[in-house]
């Protein structure tokens, strides 16, 4: 039976070490660096198990002992294109569980907070949650249209969802079958949501197709009151990072067209925007250190893919199957490193900022550690 199954794919209990008796990960083939731009060779971890693009990744760390918060375990998630996220050690990558269920790609996943549920957003026009420990499925939410985007609430009462109706919904998980809030982008026009992140309890940032991140007060019953901010870069948004740094400071990693772009949340304004040598017109991300001295990208080609009709002028060739590593005050490339088969299509650091996670078109995640 379907629930014989996803209990047999989630045999290994999350907070259990025996997932350490799972075969190990394969190690990759040695990169060949590329000239006067990688500072040291690196072989990464290769994370086999998906069999199409990957859509997006995520840590998670959560303290096993509430009495002792150095104890601490981190969970790599994943969202891909075969329909099946999986969870992950982020350590060592090793494979814990599969979310089976979706029918079409899954564009998005988040564990919540705790690391006890997770949510996946899918082109099968619903959002699934998931009890992250046996891998069964809670709740079925339907959409009218492809999901792309879900995040967690801080305290994990409450999912935010959004995707191509351009609708920003919002799921009480103590009220499942209770209609959703639902905040519309735009009344002009129908704006696609591409990723959605909580700033806090009652606050919803959704990035849009326009360019455009805007601030929802879920709470305000008011609709005159409830777009409380927008911030705008200008280009269609692939990825939004909110990441709060070691000094506390709170900063938005937005990747957009060929610029990544930082904003300080205190203040609501841009503090560095670079241009790559990639672009993220259709996939790639970035993802800014826990020091806030620097960060990753990759994405496509400038110009577009050869492998697609692209002519020669544009980017260099293959740069969209590099994995980039950039300062954060000059965005002067510090690192550039070759393992992927296909583009780069999502990043993330490691909280701990001493590892971080690549996802691509080949179907592979590769952990790559930051100071080799």
């Amino acid at each position: 039976s379907k629930q014989l199954l996803i209990a047999l794919n989630f045999h290994c209990h999350h907070y259990n070490n025996t997932y350490k008796n799972m075969a190990a990960v394969a190690p990759a083939a040695e990169p060949t660096p590329t000239p006067a731009t990688t500072t040291g060779r690196q072989i990464p971890i290769v994370c086999p198990g998906h069999t199409r693009p990957l859509a997006e990744l995520q840590f998670c760390s959560i303290s096993e002992n509430d009495s002792d918060e150095k104890q601490q375990r981190t969970f790599l998630i994943s969202a891909c294109h075969d329909k099946m996220p999986m969870l992950r050690d982020g350590a060592t990558g090793d494979w814990i569980g599969t979310f089976a269920g979706h029918k079409g790609a899954v564009w998005s996943c988040r564990l919540d907070p705790a690391a006890l549920l997770a949510g996946t957003a899918s082109g099968d026009f619903s959002v699934q949650v998931w009890d992250a420990i046996t891998g069964q499925s809670l709740h079925s939410f339907p959409h009218k249209h492809v999901v792309k985007t879900v995040d967690w609430s801080l305290d994990s009462k409450r999912l935010a969802t959004g995707g191509h109706e351009g609708i920003l919904r919002i799921f009480d998980m103590s009220q499942p079958k209770k209609e959703p809030l639902m905040f519309d982008q735009s009344s002009k026009e129908k704006v696609s949501i591409s990723k959605c992140n909580w700033l806090d309890n009652s606050t919803v940032l959704a990035a849009g197709e326009d360019g455009n991140i805007r601030f929802w007060n879920v709470d305000e019953t008011d609709p005159s009151k409830q777009l409380t901010n927008t911030l705008a870069v200008g280009d269609s948004i692939r990825d939004v990072e909110l990441l709060t740094l070691s000094s506390g400071k709170r900063i938005l990693t937005v990747a957009a067209g060929e610029k990544v772009t930082f904003f300080d949340i205190a203040s609501g304004q841009q503090i560095k925007s670079h241009k790559m040598p990639i672009h993220f017109k259709v996939e790639g991300g970035a993802s800014l250190h826990p020091s806030g001295k620097k960060f990753i990208a990759g994405g496509g080609r400038r110009g577009g893919s050869m492998a697609l009709g692209a002519g020669k002028e544009g980017g260099e060739l293959g740069s969209d199957l590099l994995v980039y590593v950039f300062d954060f005050e000059t965005g002067k490339m510090l690192e550039c490193h070759k393992g992927h088969h296909g583009p780069v299509r999502c990043l993330r650091y490691h909280p701990d900022g001493k590892s971080y996670a690549t996802g691509s078109e080949d179907g592979t995640i590769r952990l790559w550690k930051t100071d080799p």
